[in-house]
């Protein structure tokens, strides 16, 4: 009898796990705000080398990084659910800490920013360390790639030309004639860190987003925040000012873990992935995919497969 019970068990376990699976890896669909997939990101178990949720920022690069992430993991036996374009580093931090998210592509600089403002860190190795100190008991950053992404204030070459702006410096004694653009939070996050440091106010703040590039092109801002690996940078002609007072830190594309939630294969696939990112085969691929209109996921699974990782 004892052992008619112990087989009915075994078969009921069974059951109970394949319904745990469903619907899992690769699932991009309902709301990516949903929390009621948490479980699955702080489990070590499943998928041969675990279970991972991984999310991205709203923009083409973190959608690509993500997908990234997630073909290197898939092709290591984690079982991976994606969840792209959540939204801004203020929607996306929470739901690492809180587990919702195992992984997200983050850049180590702009993380320490969000994190303590007022920091000074600027080379990789300080602002890593800085991280370290500064990051909750939940968290984690694993190695950051050479690959790094910088902000900037940028401006037009006639611009540049007409006002011989170079540096942020020389932005300072012009910006109050100036319209800047940029992503929603821009404002709210740097407003009082330009001024600080710079002296820099602006005639107006515009909430930009992926078109700021456009919009210094057309005129619609004279002044705004573009990433440096952004191909619309050579396509509209554009200048980044120089930083000698190093308010953009270091930016190196890095993952931010949920720790409860890393395997060993999370972490060493992840690793492997940072060892051979670099910042020219980030400008390559953000090209296919700006210029080309190639899908993120078909881009970098071309780029997984000549690095030797998928």
């Amino acid at each position: 009898m004892g052992r008619k019970y112990g087989i009915a068990a075994v078969l009921m376990s069974a059951m109970l796990g394949l319904a745990a699976c469903g619907g899992g890896g690769g699932s991009t669909g309902g709301n990516p705000l949903d929390t009621s997939s948490a479980a699955p990101s702080g489990s070590a178990s499943g998928g041969g080398g675990g279970k991972a949720v991984i999310g991205s920022f709203d923009f083409d690069e973190s959608a690509l990084l993500s997908s990234i992430y997630a073909q290197a993991l898939e092709a290591k036996g984690v079982q991976v659910e994606e969840k792209v374009r959540i939204g801004s580093r203020e929607a996306v931090y929470d739901q690492v800490k809180s587990g919702g998210l195992t992984i997200v592509p983050e850049y180590n600089g702009n993380l320490l920013a969000f994190i303590d403002l007022k920091n000074t860190a600027a080379t990789t190795d300080e602002v890593n360390a800085a991280l370290k100190e500064k990051l909750p008991a939940e968290l984690e950053v694993l190695d950051s790639s050479p690959a790094e992404d910088k902000d900037s204030l940028s401006i037009s070459k006639d611009t540049q030309t007409k006002q011989s702006l170079n540096t942020m410096e020389d932005l300072a004694k012009v910006s109050k004639n100036f319209v800047v653009g940029g992503p929603p939070e821009f404002k709210k996050r740097w407003e009082a860190r330009f001024k600080e440091v710079y002296g820099i106010e602006f005639k107006e703040w515009k909430p930009t987003g992926p078109t700021t590039a456009d919009a210094i092109k057309d005129g619609t801002i004279q002044v705004g925040n573009v990433f440096t690996t952004d191909p619309k940078m050579t396509a509209n002609n554009l200048v980044p000012l120089q930083d000698p007072k190093n308010i953009f830190p270091a930016q190196n594309v890095t993952p931010l873990l949920f720790k409860a939630g890393a395997t060993d294969t999370i972490k060493t696939t992840l690793n492997a992935v940072s060892a051979k990112l670099t910042t020219q085969s980030l400008l390559d691929m953000m090209q296919k995919i700006s210029v080309n209109k190639d899908e993120p996921a078909t881009v970098a699974k071309e780029w997984l497969t000549s690095s030797g990782l998928a």
